[in-house]
């Protein structure tokens, strides 16, 4: 497996590639070919290794990944990005891709996300509750366009909670975002549990109680892409399978 990059609208050139172990792909083992897979940024590390699983299961299917905000890759999609699958950690970038015509089939909802407070080690400004981000000093969110921003503007506005524009620093995605705090340059931000969960060593976390937090709905599906599609759709099965899901729950996602 190779991550890949998508830095505007690259050309790729799709074949069929062999297994990490380096043998030959053989047809009998069901489907082949290199596939790109674009998803939210709040999935890398789980779909680094679920695209691995994915190659051990299917040697003649090689996977590429590139991460972004979802509504930063929609955009790349439909202005003809050669990408094969789609994950999104919103229905709303999903549903632009859909109406664009560039899927095959119907998209499927694989997991589920929640919003985590996070804040510098040690929690120095002793951040407790949504209420106490207005008392601190620069706090990090998604940018507004990315589903993680949206999702954390639903919360605060849901607890009556205003922050103002000049003590707020926004980053492109969950991954930015959580960076911003574990870096430094804020108090504390508002991301995706599973980053918060990943990031353990270099933030703490505070939780949102579920009355007062947001359900992230994470859609996958294959597109119309130049890749093998028999591929592509392998990995989709894969990720929404038992097996996929043991994976996405190990590390902090929820069932559909």
């Amino acid at each position: 497996m190779r991550d890949g990059l998508l830095g505007g609208l690259v050309t790729i050139v799709l074949g069929a590639c062999g297994s990490s172990s380096g043998r030959e792909a053989d047809p009998r083992d069901g489907p082949s070919g290199s596939i790109l897979v674009a998803a939210a940024s709040s999935l890398t590390d789980v779909f680094e290794q679920i695209a691995d699983e994915v190659e051990a299961r299917h040697p003649g299917i090689d996977v590429e990944l590139t991460f972004d905000a979802s509504s930063s890759l929609a955009s790349q999609i439909e202005l003809g990005a050669p990408i094969d699958v789609f994950a999104s950690a919103d229905e709303a970038n999903m549903a632009r891709v859909v109406d664009a015509g560039r899927t095959r089939g119907g998209a499927t909802v694989f997991a589920h996300n929640a919003l985590e407070i996070v804040t510098k080690p040690g929690n120095p400004e002793q951040v407790d509750a949504l209420a106490d981000l207005e008392d601190v000093g620069v706090v990090a969110l998604c940018a507004a366009e990315a589903p993680c921003g949206r999702y954390a503007e639903q919360v605060l506005a849901d607890a009556d909670v205003e922050l103002p524009s000049d003590r707020v620093t926004r980053g492109e995605s969950a991954k930015a975002t959580l960076g911003a705090v574990a870096y430094g340059d804020a108090a504390a931000g508002i991301v995706y549990a599973t980053d918060a969960k990943a990031a353990r060593a270099t933030v703490d976390g505070v939780t949102i109680p579920s009355a007062e937090n947001a359900v992230a709905t994470y859609p996958i599906v294959a597109l119309r892409g130049e890749g093998g599609t028999a591929a592509a759709r392998a990995f989709v099965r894969y990720v929404t399978s038992p097996a996929g899901r043991r994976t996405l729950a190990s590390f902090g996602f929820r069932e559909p």
